[in-house]
C-alpha cells in the first residue's frame, strides 16, 4: 500500500508500521477508528467502576450537576 511501510527485526518479523501523514489525512475518521480499538483493546482489562459510582463522585467534586 502506497504511504505504508512494514519495520520488521532480524528474522524479518513485521514488528511495526510507518505510515505517511498526508495518507492519514485522506483518512482521518478511519484512523480515529482504529486508535479508539486500541486504546479500547488495550484497557479492556482495567478495573471498571459502575457508571453510578463514577456519576456520584463527579457530583460530590462539583464536577457534574
Amino acid at each position: 500500500m502506497k504511504g505504508v511501510k512494514y519495520l520488521t527485526d532480524g528474522s524479518n518479523k513485521k514488528v511495526a508500521v510507518q505510515i505517511d501523514l498526508k495518507l492519514l489525512e485522506k483518512y482521518d475518521d478511519e484512523m480515529e477508528d482504529l486508535i479508539d480499538g486500541i486504546i479500547a483493546e488495550s484497557r479492556k482489562d482495567e478495573n471498571r467502576k459502575p457508571l453510578a459510582a463514577v456519576i456520584k463522585t463527579l457530583k460530590r467534586q462539583g464536577k457534574l450537576k
